[in-house]
């Protein structure tokens, strides 16, 4: 072995690996440019950590803020979902309305029978009256009235009625997971049947009086599809903003008592065109009043009395712009609806 092996000292593996201290220093030193590394040596801790904060403070505020997206629960898209799936859970609201029927008349010999007697007798009573005031054929009255007071009795249930739809329903609204508008079609389907139970009475009135009927009895399906759609934008209408403020359902229940006697049901415009004078000047005030349409473009086919092409296109109106305002309120309140009942 060399002299120059001899005097050449080995490295030390202990002394040249960094010790455990060495990395808690590079951890510990503050990293170039920030405040604390720009701070005067012997500066107190408590001022280096103050201006740290309000560095921060200033890149957070500095950082643009971009605007949130409009949340999707809150769109007209999404009203228009809730009435679609909850169409598609009609096997629910069928279930629940027919229920309803049951319930109302359990333990009753006759059932929803009693809806249709009460009914005839009311058309039969107004009839008679009314036909001997205005000194009219009873066989041209009648059925004028009988159906008149069916249809009624479905627009003013889907008014008075519907304005209690979710009140009434408060228990299946925060327990069960469904659509706000199962309840609005249950309510609806409903109607709709009482209304067919009703219509009895119009097929006894062909009968007895042999009122002829034609092919053009098929427009009151179309008439009838109309007063449904309707049915459903009033019933979630007025549905949602009479549980926000709870005044308008006894508003609406005056307000339909008035209509009734302002809407050709047991009077009608032919007849008082046919008196001649100033009242047949005035009979043309009737068609201002949308359930006029309502009524002719149903009644009219039934009993063959002639439906003007205006009153079709005013309904068809109405239904498009009643459509637009119940999606206008859902958009607005629906996911409020739960915490107000």
């Amino acid at each position: 072995m060399s002299s120059t092996d001899q005097s050449t000292p080995s490295p030390d593996p202990e002394s040249s690996a960094p010790g455990p201290d060495t990395d808690d220093a590079d951890r510990a030193r503050p990293a170039a440019g920030s405040p604390a590394a720009q701070a005067p040596a012997g500066a107190h801790p408590a001022t280096v950590a103050d201006r740290t904060g309000d560095a921060d403070l200033a890149r957070i505020t500095a950082a643009p803020v971009g605007t949130p997206p409009p949340s999707r629960s809150s769109t007209v898209g999404a009203a228009w979902r809730d009435l679609t799936r909850g169409f598609q859970q009609r096997e629910l609201w069928l279930a629940l309305g027919w229920q309803d029927i049951k319930q109302r008349y359990r333990r009753s010999v006759l059932g929803p029978l009693w809806i249709t007697i009460s009914r005839a007798v009311m058309a039969l009573a107004l009839g008679l009256l009314y036909s001997l005031l205005f000194e009219i054929d009873l066989k041209e009255f009648l059925p004028h009235v009988a159906v008149g007071l069916i249809i009624w009795d479905f627009i003013a249930g889907c008014v008075i009625e519907g304005s209690q739809v979710f009140i009434a329903n408060e228990g299946l609204i925060k327990q069960l997971p469904s659509a706000l508008s199962v309840h609005v079609y249950r309510l609806v389907w409903r109607q709709f049947l009482f209304m067919c139970h009703n219509l009895v009475i119009w097929l006894a009135l062909l009968v007895i009086f042999r009122i002829p009927v034609g092919w053009e009895v098929l427009y009151a399906v179309p008439g009838i599809v109309l007063l449904v759609a309707n049915g459903v934008w009033v019933t979630m209408f007025f549905g949602i903003v009479s549980t926000r403020f709870r005044d308008v359902a006894p508003l609406l229940e005056s307000l339909v008592q008035l209509a009734f006697y302002m809407t050709p049901i047991v009077w009608s415009v032919s007849i008082i065109e046919r008196q001649g004078g100033a009242a047949a000047d005035r009979a043309v005030l009737a068609e201002f009043n949308p359930f006029f349409h309502y009524l002719s473009v149903v009644r009219g086919p039934m009993i063959d009395e002639p439906v003007e092409m205006r009153s079709w296109l005013i309904v068809i109106a109405l239904t498009v712009a009643g459509t637009a305002l119940a999606l206008a309120v859902m958009r607005k309140w629906r996911f409020r609806v739960s915490y107000w009942v």
